[in-house]
């Protein structure tokens, strides 16, 4: 299984970078083939390398930033049949803070990804200059990464059904 995980991360912390490596680092540990790529040095056209694809980026204005939704604007939805994603963010926790990940997910699905796992929701607080992932949050990101890595497990199981 060979797994992109593109995002996008704009706090000086970089803290969705944070969430992104973290992610990788699991999926590697299992033994899968990762590449862990921040969104404008990536190529929407090397999605076809892939057999999922993992997207996220922190929660701008109540939605996605444009850097990772004009990624996922240059996914040409032929090359994406058949394989897997998932989407994260990293937001402030707040009625109000509005959801990237809702965005991001909502964008793979359409696109004809087939998701498989429900969007992974990081907390960040802070002043401004200063915003840093809350407590628990690398350990939560690693729980998720983890089901992902069983997902993947169970799906090559099932693959080898006769």
């Amino acid at each position: 299984m060979k797994v992109l995980i593109v995002y996008d991360s704009q706090s000086m912390n970089r803290n969705t970078e944070k969430v992104a490596k973290a992610i990788s680092n699991v999926l590697k540990e299992r033994g899968f083939s990762v590449d862990c790529i921040f969104v404008k040095e990536a190529n929407a056209a090397n999605i076809r390398n892939y057999d999922c694809v993992l997207a996220g980026g922190p929660t701008h204005a109540f939605r996605p930033t444009k850097p990772i939704m004009k990624f996922l604007d240059e996914v040409a939805k032929d090359k994406v049949s058949g394989k897997l994603a998932a989407a994260f963010d990293t937001q402030i926790q707040s009625r109000f803070s509005g959801n990237a990940a809702k965005g991001i997910h909502k964008r793979l699905e359409n696109l004809g990804f087939k998701t498989i796992m429900p969007p992974l929701v990081t907390y960040v607080e802070g002043k401004i200059a200063e915003i840093h992932l809350k407590d628990g949050e690398i350990e939560k990101t690693r729980n998720w990464a983890i089901k992902i890595a069983d997902t993947f497990s169970k799906s090559k199981t099932n693959d080898n059904k006769p």
